[in-house]
């Protein structure tokens, strides 16, 4: 299969609960009427990875004068941060040491900022629980997390693997799960919450001019003149051309709609979400959970759930936001970016599964399925490597991407648009590109395997199609 361009961001979509309590003041935002003809600088999309974006380039003095726009194809945040499941959750023996140690440094500055800024988003420290639920996929774990102790056994004591029936049991799962690992260090949040807080400090600080509902058609790029080697890249939207020597795409599982050649690179998936009412009398869960492989799930389609509070914030219902359930999709998700239709055959799967994984506590007798606040559906955007890309595009002088983050952007985004700030910034002052890549990847800034390059675009394309990979699915931790 040879994956199509995604599209744009459909005008409409689902109903995301996280937007149930919208940000006034951004809703509809455009900080100057028209659309400016010029910047030094323009992000396009808000989500994580472009406020992230936004707000170190405002903490830089090298940026300081600068003009900075933001496009959003919808209201900000209305893409998959608005979308997500809340998790802010590394994954310690999945992809290797390094990725590792940048998403732990990663939730730590997610939990920081949260934290001094007193950003009211619902942030809640638990311990990432992941149920497996097959003999392969408990055997594939055993082996990751030998691994993981023989390469970096300071990470390792982060992860415990638990199979005993009554500990299981203590975390509120199954036991005719097989085991679990217990992460320290995660986090549960309303991120909508957290990323329109940012925007809203930004644009009322003077930092940031943000343009909602201004969606880029298209990028095209020229220089100035024959001996001139700087680029000027056109945008154009609907409202008009704005054009700048600096383009920052935080676009994810978009980005092919405007960069072409990333279409077998960051391919679109949706994704199904949820917010379920818990039964009567029912307690907070103590961790965040994934299943893998539960009720038949194929192994690479997990699930993945936190709960809000039952006190102290509005509308405290406890709610289980519950994520996942590809395997019963009824319509394909694989290259699809539409997030305005519903997958009945997802929807069902997520009303009905928790019952039967978690012992949720409270009125479940005869209870088949919960009953659902809300339903709805986000794009991701599948890394055909696995690895989020981060840095400049090849072949176009001046654009930057930050995305593919394979429906794992909360532990990566923040530091990932850092990283791409001190990159744009630091070739800026005629910094040496790829000594700027060396010393993010020295002080453990960046994983290397992140960087965008060449040799790195050919490699991926040696494997097989994101498409491929998720049907055949070979589970190899």
């Amino acid at each position: 299969m040879k994956h199509a361009r995604s599209t744009l961001p459909t005008p409409t979509s689902t109903n995301s609960f996280w937007h149930t309590e919208p940000n006034e003041f951004l809703l509809g935002h455009r900080t100057t009427a028209d659309l400016p003809s010029q910047a030094d600088i323009v992000i396009v999309g808000s989500g994580i990875t472009g406020t992230s974006v936004a707000r170190f380039l405002s903490e830089d003095d090298r940026a300081k004068g600068k003009s900075i726009v933001l496009l959003e194809a919808r209201e900000a945040c209305w893409g998959a941060t608005g979308r997500n499941g809340g998790h802010c959750q590394p994954l310690l023996f999945t992809r290797g040491p390094e990725v590792a140690a940048f998403e732990l440094k990663n939730v730590s500055a997610v939990s920081s900022y949260i934290k001094s800024a007193s950003v009211p988003c619902e942030w809640r420290s638990v311990s990432g629980c992941m149920t497996l639920w097959r003999p392969e996929i408990l055997s594939a774990v055993q082996r990751a997390l030998s691994k993981l102790s023989h390469l970096a056994p300071d990470i390792a004591t982060r992860v415990r693997l638990i199979t005993d029936k009554d500990e299981l049991r203590a975390h509120r799962v199954d036991p005719a799960c097989l085991g679990a690992t217990l992460t320290a260090g995660a986090g549960s949040l309303w991120p909508y919450k957290l990323v329109t807080h940012i925007l809203e400090s930004l644009v009322k600080g003077g930092k940031l001019n943000l343009q909602t509902s201004t969606p880029v058609t298209e990028i095209s790029s020229s220089t100035t003149s024959a001996t001139d080697k700087g680029v000027t890249h056109t945008l154009t939207t609907p409202r008009g051309a704005i054009s700048t020597s600096t383009v920052i795409l935080a676009t994810n599982g978009y980005t092919s709609a405007l960069l072409p050649s990333f279409a077998d690179l960051i391919v679109p998936v949706r994704g199904s979400m949820s917010a379920l009412f818990p039964p009567e009398g029912s307690t907070i869960l103590p961790d965040s959970y994934g299943m893998v492989g539960a009720l038949g799930q194929p192994a690479t389609n997990d699930d993945y759930l936190i709960q809000r509070p039952f006190a102290g914030v509005p509308n405290p219902a406890g709610h289980l936001m519950f994520g996942g359930g590809r395997g019963a999709a009824a319509l394909p998700t694989i290259g699809v970016s539409d997030d305005s239709v519903l997958d009945e055959g997802s929807a069902a799967y997520l009303r009905s599964t928790l019952l039967s994984v978690l012992e949720l506590g409270g009125e479940t007798e005869g209870l088949k399925e919960l009953q659902p606040a809300r339903h709805w559906t986000g794009i991701m955007g599948y890394s055909r490597d696995d690895r989020p890309w981060v840095g400049g595009v090849p072949g176009l002088k001046g654009v930057w991407l930050c995305g593919g983050y394979t429906g794992h952007g909360m532990p990566n985004g923040t530091l990932c648009g850092k990283a791409v700030v001190q990159m744009v910034l630091g070739e800026a002052e005629g910094l040496d590109g790829k000594e700027l890549q060396e010393k993010l990847v020295e002080q453990r800034d960046l994983p290397r395997s992140y960087l965008i390059s060449e040799e790195r675009v050919r490699k991926a394309r040696g494997l097989p199609t994101v498409e491929v990979q998720d049907r055949t699915g070979v589970l190899d931790l």
